[in-house]
């Protein structure tokens, strides 16, 4: 399964890019090249040998094989335009928040007696800072898909299924296989 909403979260950084990232993967090799101060480190952390990669900044291959070319494009969108991932980050953790926009299950923990079983809902849902916050510093400090889960299911659940916590007290909710997840800054 893919950390689908640790790829939003990067997806929607991507959005606010000013400039488009290189599509080429002899662009991208050069690009990462220069970010890991040579073509060793860059060799190493895309799993290729260094020779690989001298091939790639110098022309000579053109066309990757599927995987190498995922990992290439993550590797550059993780690095791409620092400042103005940080700058997005820190807007959407003090002022602006983010929509998050699921197709997911959603279980649920209330008083005894409620009938709320675990279903799939559509939920477009803007949450406060506190948690565009939490799930970008999760997100940096490596926080596993789970982790991050929990942090966007508190968000919804207070401000959803709870109304700005006012209403269904006590209620806890669960966010359980994500089918699709958009995260707007």
């Amino acid at each position: 399964m893919a950390d689908k909403l640790t790829e939003g979260l990067d997806n929607a950084l991507a959005k606010v890019f000013t400039r488009p990232a290189p599509k080429s993967a002899g662009a991208q090799m050069k690009y990462l090249t220069k970010q890991f101060g040579g073509t060793k480190a860059a060799a190493q952390a895309l799993g290729i040998s260094q020779r690989t990669v001298e091939r790639y900044n110098a022309g000579k291959l053109k066309r990757p094989r599927q995987d190498l070319r995922d990992r290439l494009e993550r590797e550059v969108k993780k690095r791409w335009q620092p400042q103005i991932r940080a700058k997005a980050r820190q807007k959407a953790a003090t002022t602006g928040g983010i929509v998050v926009s699921t197709r997911a299950s959603f279980g649920y923990e209330a008083a005894a007696g409620t009938t709320d079983e675990a279903r799939i809902r559509d939920i477009t849902q803007a949450l406060p800072p506190v948690y565009a916050e939490r799930l970008f510093a999760a997100r940096e400090q490596g926080a596993t898909e789970n982790q991050l889960q929990k942090i966007a299911a508190e968000g919804l659940a207070e401000m959803y299924f709870r109304a700005n916590n006012t209403r269904a007290h006590g209620l806890e909710v669960q966010l359980n296989n994500i089918e699709h997840i958009d995260i707007t800054l």
